[in-house]
């Protein structure tokens, strides 16, 4: 045991050390406050340059209708035709020409002619504009008295909040998509842990086999002791910088939430108390907070992020990590040990990094479905649970299944070790011959 101590310390030391270890350290934890920032502001962001649409209307309904906002326009020349709007293009001034059949009412389709590709606030504001006129158009003809009036004091703009209780009577902000965000981070995270580190270990021992340094090393150590000591030391390193990422992380994200949010005090309820309040005292709507749309998904991102039981997430995130490190660390151990460059790793590669790559994919099902059969069965099974459980702990699976699913990867990693073992002794002091897999299965059935 103590030689399996010095050879962690060894692995840990040599790594911790270097410049990219700690320049990693510190770049990781704002490009994770970044991930989870920046998405939210800059689907805040407006595209603030003013864009003229003109319209051709060869119906004469939609004329002076179509509404506008602070940065989309629309323009009705008269007498024009498409051909020429389109030959003196560049001088009209326009963004955009949208071109409205006679049989639109039948047909519902129009025509936005540009020489861009505009963009998804354009064409969806005017899919909608004109979407909206065809209903009400549609609905006229049926001879309702006061329509417009209707339609207006039936428009209606709802702000979902979903907020849960504990049992003491606390609210929390919940959001689907929050969880749903950190599941797809913790799966992704679990993935390139494990390859990089993983690769990390296979490196280090072909590096030591071309070296010839391990014919010294396993003088005085056993390949096993050998083997885990080096497995064991990379994981320590990747579990250290993932420990300094997240708290880093959450001291970026609080100052950042106490700077631009300090009024998130509140509980959701009071909230909307207060908004109802506001909105009774006829106070302009611009300037009830949370009502505001460029504020809104900041706010409710934070608010929300009570609800997450980050406790057990960074838990079961540090056991999934472990497990699935482990496991496929001995993998990429035996693949060190049976070849002695890296070009030849690739016939060995594609059985170890399958398994993660439908993972990865089952991820995705995973966060559409959280407790469906596919979704299941992948968080059980051991090659592919560590990424998929993850997606579903934010979403809380039952008690029963994350303890099948942990016993099962504990029970897969000491079998894989095993294997490992057996390889890796008769492997890591052979030279100059390509190995194949039925040389690996002699080798695992070598006696003591």
């Amino acid at each position: 045991m103590k030689k399996i101590l010095l050879i962690i310390q060894r692995e840990y030391l040599t790594r911790v050390r270097k410049k990219s270890f700690l320049i990693m350290t510190i770049l990781g934890p704002i490009l994770f406050a970044a991930f989870m920032a920046v998405p939210a502001w800059l689907a805040t962001m407006e595209d603030t340059e003013v864009k003229t649409i003109a319209v051709i209307d060869s119906t004469n309904i939609f004329y002076q209708i179509l509404p506008e906002t602070d940065y989309i326009k629309f323009a009705y020349p008269d007498g024009i035709s498409i051909k020429n709007l389109q030959n003196n293009f560049e001088k009209s001034g326009y963004s955009a020409i949208l071109y409205i059949p006679h049989n639109i009412l039948a047909s519902n389709t129009s025509i936005l002619y540009s020489n861009k590709q505009p963009s998804m606030t354009v064409t969806m504001h005017i899919k909608n504009s004109v979407e909206k006129e065809i209903e009400r158009q549609k609905l006229k003809a049926n001879n309702i008295e006061n329509l417009d009036e209707i339609l207006k004091s039936v428009k209606t703009d709802i702000n979902l909040r979903s907020i849960t209780w504990s049992e003491d009577g606390k609210e929390k902000e919940s959001n689907t998509g929050l969880a749903m965000g950190i599941g797809y981070g913790s799966g992704m995270l679990i993935y390139f842990f494990i390859f990089l580190f993983g690769a990390q270990v296979m490196r280090g021992v072909i590096e030591e086999k071309t070296n010839r340094i391990v014919e010294v090393i396993v003088s005085s150590v056993k390949p096993f002791q050998l083997m885990m000591g080096k497995i064991v030391g990379v994981g320590l390193v990747g579990l250290t910088q993932f420990v300094l990422w997240v708290l880093l992380t959450f001291v970026f994200i609080g100052g950042a939430q106490k700077i631009l949010y300090p009024d998130l005090s509140k509980t959701p309820t009071e909230q909307v108390l207060s908004q109802d309040i506001m909105a009774n005292q006829q106070v302009n709507q611009a300037e009830i907070k949370y009502n505001e749309p460029k504020k809104q998904i900041l706010e409710d991102i934070f608010s929300s992020l009570e609800d997450i039981n980050f406790g057990l997430i960074l838990g079961m995130f540090i056991f999934f990590f472990i497990g699935g490190y482990l496991l496929y660390a001995s993998f990429f151990a035996i693949i060190g040990s049976a070849v002695d460059n890296e070009a030849d790793t690739q016939q060995f590669m594609l059985p170890v990094t399958l398994p993660l790559i439908i993972g990865i994919f089952v991820m995705i099902n995973t966060i559409n479905n959280p407790s469906g059969p596919v979704a299941f069965w992948f968080s059980i099974i051991p090659l592919t649970s560590p990424i998929v459980m993850m997606v579903r702990i934010p979403f809380h699976p039952a008690l029963w299944e994350i303890l099948l699913s942990s016993l099962l990867l504990i029970l897969t990693f000491i079998g894989s070790t095993w294997m490992a073992g057996k390889i890796y002794r008769t492997g890591i002091l052979m030279y100059g011959k390509k190995i194949s897999y039925r040389e690996l299965w002699k080798w695992l059935r070598y006696k003591n």
